[in-house]
This record gives C-alpha cells, sequence and structure tokens, in this order.
C-alpha cells in the first residue's frame, strides 16, 4: 500500500508509552482507529488504542498478524527490533523505515552514519574489548565517556572516564560486548531540533529548543531556544540534511550541543517524537504528534507556528514519594496545561506526565511552569 492513508485507516504502533498514547490521542481526534503492540499490559497507549496487543517484539507471527490488521505502521521507541519492523513492511508501509531504526538504536551505527555524511559529531571509537578502549582513550582523550552501543537513553549505560587509570574500572562497570567511547565536550547548551518529513519529501521544523537536564534526564524544555539566529539556522540546515540523508518519512528529533565558540555537534538522533517536543500539544498549530500522523499517512505536514513562548518540565515518579502530588495547586496556575500518561506506579526517575506553560515572555513561562510543579508538593 502507498500514497494516502486516509481517516478511518488503522494506524499500527509498535510501542506503548506515553509518546504512542499522545501519537494515538491525535489519530482518534482525527478518525484514525488505533492498533498498538508491544509486551506491556495495561500500557499508556493501550488504554486510549482500538486494540492493544500483548506480545513480545521477537515474535514475528505476532508482529505479522498485527501488520495485517492495520494501514500502516509506525513506531514510539527505538528498541523495537530491526527484524519487527522488516516483517512488519512485508504487510503495511512502515514509517520511518527500518533502516532508520537500525542506524537510530544504535550509537555505533549512528556516529558513523552521521560521520560519512559529513554531519558535525564528537570525536569518537567504537569499543569492543579493554584493549580497545584503552587505544580509543589515546585518540579521543580525558575526559571520556563510554556509552553502550545499543539499548541506553536518559544518561543509562554511560560511564564517565576522567583519567586513562579508570579504563578497566569502566569498561567492567559498563556491561556490554560494545561500546562508544566519545570525546567530552564542554557545551555552552543543549539544544534540539523536531522536525519533520513528508512522503512527497516535503520538510517542517519547529525551531530550536533549549534544553536542560538533571541527573541525565530532561528536566526542562523552553521555546523558542535562546540562541543566535545563526545557530538555529545552521541547527535547522544540519537537521534537514540528517531527515534527507536517512530518507525519513515521519519525525524525527536531532540533539545537539552549543559549543562555547558557537559551533555544533550532534549528539543523538530519535526517529520518532520526542520528549522536548511535548509543548508542541499546547504551544503549536500543529504538535510533534499530529505532524508524526499527517507524515506517515502521506497527508501534508502542518502548520509549525509556535503560538506563545512555552516551557515544559517534566514529572518524575519521584514527585510522588510524599504521596498523590497536589494537582489542583498546580492547575491554579495561570497558563499551565497537565498531562499524565496513565502509568501505574511511579518509581523514582520514571516518567510519568509533564507540566506546559505558556506566557507572553520566555522567563514569565519558564516561571510559571516551575512554580505549578514545586506547587504539586503538599
Amino acid at each position: 500500500m502507498t500514497g494516502e492513508i486516509l481517516p478511518g485507516s488503522t494506524l499500527g504502533i509498535l510501542g506503548s508509552g506515553q509518546l504512542g498514547r499522545m501519537l494515538a490521542l491525535e489519530a482518534r481526534a482525527m478518525g484514525y482507529r488505533v492498533g498498538t503492540l508491544s509486551p506491556d499490559v495495561d500500557s499508556p497507549t493501550g488504554q486510549v488504542a482500538d486494540t492493544a496487543v500483548i506480545s513480545s517484539y521477537d515474535d514475528l507471527d505476532a508482529v505479522a498478524r498485527f501488520a495485517r490488521s492495520v494501514d500502516v505502521v509506525t513506531f514510539e521507541f527505538e528498541n523495537v527490533s530491526s527484524a519487527a519492523a522488516e516483517t512488519a513492511a512485508q504487510f503495511a508501509p512502515v514509517r520511518p523505515a527500518g533502516k532508520v531504526l537500525h542506524i537510530a538504536q544504535n550509537r555505533s551505527r549512528e556516529k558513523r552514519f552521521l560521520l560519512d555524511e559529513g554531519f558535525p559529531v564528537t570525536p569518537f571509537a567504537q569499543v569492543t574489548n579493554l584493549a580497545e578502549l584503552e587505544a580509543g582513550l589515546k585518540v579521543v582523550g580525558c575526559p571520556a565517556v563510554l556509552k553502550t552501543a545499543g539499548l541506553g537513553y536518559d544518561g543509562k549505560g554511560q560511564v564517565r572516564i576522567s583519567s586513562p587509570e579508570e579504563a578497566p574500572a569502566a569498561w567492567e562497570r559498563l556491561g556490554s560486548s560494545v561500546g562508544v567511547l566519545e570525546a567530552f565536550v564542554r557545551f555552552e547548551k543543549e539544544i534540539s531540533v523536531v522536525a519533520a518529513r513528508g512522503l512527497d519529501g516535503s520538510f517542517a521544523h519547529y525551531g530550536v529548543f533549549e534544553n536542560r537536564h538533571r541527573n541525565h534526564v530532561l528536566d526542562l524544555t523552553l521555546a523558542p531556544g535562546e540562541v543566535k539566529s545563526s545557530v538555529a539556522v545552521q541547527a535547522v540546515q544540519i537537521v534537514s540534511g540528517i531527515l534527507a540523508a536517512l530518507e525519513v518519512v515521519g519525525v524525527l528529533c536531532v540533539e545537539l550541543f552549543v559549543e562555547e565558540g558557537g559551533g555544533l555537534l550532534v549528539n543523538e538522533l530519535a526517529p520518532r517524537p520526542h520528549n522536548s517536543g511535548h509543548l508542541t500539544v499546547n504551544a503549536s498549530t500543529t504538535s510533534q504528534f499530529e505532524q508524526q500522523l499527517r507524515a506517515v499517512c502521506g497527508l501534508p505536514l502542518g502548520s509549525t507556528q509556535q503560538l506563545r513562548p512555552a516551557a515544559m518540565a517534566n514529572l518524575l515518579g519521584d514527585l510522588w514519594e510524599e504521596g498523590e502530588p497536589d494537582w489542583a495547586a498546580a492547575a491554579a496556575v495561570p497558563g499551565v496545561s497537565l498531562h499524565l500518561y496513565g502509568k501505574a506506579r511511579a518509581r523514582p526517575g520514571r516518567k510519568m506526565g509533564h507540566l506546559t506553560a505558556l506566557a507572553e515572555t520566555l522567563p514569565e513561562a519558564e516561571a510559571r511552569v516551575l512554580e505549578a510543579r514545586a506547587a504539586l508538593i503538599r
């Protein structure tokens, strides 16, 4: 099946977390039916989908049956196996294509792709044993960061190395047979660009978002990001080139470091809607989730106009340590919207929801969202 996939059709989502939930809500609002497949019971996406298949991604027979039951397949996180994407593609369009997933779910392949295509990346080396790690440190220098090649996110699977003497302990702590060693970057700020590429090759982006992290987890996103106009232009050019080189059909987020001199380095790719783009639900004419739906269904991309300055604050499970947060207090802050993901159990570090604040100025939006989050603690 090719071309436009119109309302009334069924969108299939591999994965069932909060990204799939928000995508499913947008799809249902536009008249699509939604199916999801994942190993999880009572999942955020499953709660709002028309059908929820409980299955491992490695059960290719189940994946095949699922793909036969939908009109187009997309995924809401990278850790779906390439084999599952390839199997699904035999029965329905998979957008973005499995090759995009294959590259983005492995840091080594991702870095090599970016380097080969001429995009700016941090110096790196692939390592498969201690000897290669020690050799790599001589190339990239110290301090450095050793990361697992696959299945790492939110700072998981990362070890900082301050001196060559720390290499043996770092390799043992990593606990992986393949790693990527990256030079430690001293940057001015972290930014992201959420963009989409349509089935016809059209391109749309939401500008530059500024991201602040706490304990390696995204804590706060500000839009528009406060960077020089030349940096913003360069960032969008890089992102446009990456989407074209990958032939992406769908939404993809590129995380970048802004160096102290104004240069840019690509940090990571996420071939899906992204945490930093959540504020587009309230702040933009077309949210990143509606944009994903439009792209994978072959519809024209929507306007990415930002309506007002916005700030987004993540809500982690730590907020539940003293009991249920005070939702009414947060909702009382003007311009603030609450988004919860339907997760039954809160635990420290787990993303449970987010707050978005709109205001006339960016500092006011930031102040509002921080005030609302502080008000949650009774």
